[in-house]
């Protein structure tokens, strides 16, 4: 810890005790608690963000390709407020800094290539891989989970073409594109709570279509809350556009590739979590067409 020692000295912090927690560190110093990570330097997102009046972020220092802030203490409470409260601030952020960008038929097109070519890989690639398994003798637990519950990967694969061709339709008429800074890491553990709301974890952050945030909460959560209210909840603030919402169908109903590379209780795991990824995904899609129907 001599390299951090030396970069808080800089700022007459001195450290009494240090605590890493993954790519963090923690050290409890003479000025309280401060947070040292490795840098991916993004001032150009916070300074777009601070032109724009959204400072919910904790101020840092850089210092040789660290980042030194303040640890801020979370309030307890309920989960399932607390993805409402971060919901909230999401769509202000990407309100506050939406911006379109002029793009052309040929970067569409490319798109469309990329989403249309996943889609048929996976499809080559789960036919190929159920028909191994069904031609052995004995299949293993997690063989077997996948080969019974095939039909919602390729479902999803069958429902992820109409979307991708449904988004192509829309977005050809189009010659500019909404575009958001994207924070890009959503979680629950990157939203603190205090007297005021915190979002921490920009190491990835962008700019980019805001439907990737949500997808990215999606992809954390998807079986911890209804993600039809959030959705609601967010489009109070911000509404999405149709080519917005169809680019979220096509990626929250495309499988992840499964490969057998793990013991048979963890493919199990891996297995049951993917299938119901996709049934949930199937649910919330033919939910808010009925609200949007109904609307």
């Amino acid at each position: 810890m001599k390299e951090i020692s030396e970069l808080l000295k800089i700022h007459d912090i001195r450290a009494h005790s240090y605590k890493k927690c993954g790519n963090t560190i923690i050290a409890d110093t003479n000025h309280g608690k401060v947070v040292l990570k490795k840098s991916r330097n993004k001032d150009y997102i916070f300074d777009y963000l601070n032109t724009r009046n959204f400072d919910y972020y904790p101020q840092y220092i850089n210092e040789n390709n660290y980042t030194i802030s303040k640890y801020i203490d979370d309030v307890k409470i309920p989960d399932e407020q607390k993805i409402v409260d971060l919901i909230n601030l999401v769509a202000l952020m990407h309100s506050k800094t939406t911006h379109y960008k002029k793009v052309s038929n040929d970067e569409y097109k490319k798109i469309y290539e990329d989403l249309s070519n996943n889609f048929e890989y996976l499809n080559e690639y789960y036919n190929d891989l159920i028909t191994i398994i069904d031609e052995k003798v004995f299949m293993s637990p997690s063989e077997y989970l996948l080969a019974r519950n095939i039909s919602y990967i390729f479902k999803s694969i069958e429902n992820g073409k109409i979307y991708v061709n449904n988004w192509l339709n829309k977005i050809e008429e189009l010659d500019k594109m909404r575009i958001t800074v994207v924070h890009n890491n959503l979680d629950l553990s990157h939203y603190i709570k205090t007297d005021r709301d915190f979002l921490i974890s920009w190491d990835k952050s962008k700019l980019d279509i805001p439907i990737f945030d949500l997808y990215n909460l999606y992809n954390n959560h998807f079986s911890d809350f209804d993600f039809i209210e959030l959705l609601k909840q967010y489009e109070k603030t911000y509404p999405l556009k149709d080519y917005e919402i169809d680019l979220f169908f096509i990626l929250i109903t495309m499988p992840s590739k499964i490969e057998f590379d793990d013991t048979t209780y963890n493919m199990c795991l891996k297995i049951n979590r993917e299938i119901e990824k996709l049934s949930i995904s199937n649910k919330i899609i033919e939910e808010y067409k009925k609200v949007k129907t109904s609307t």
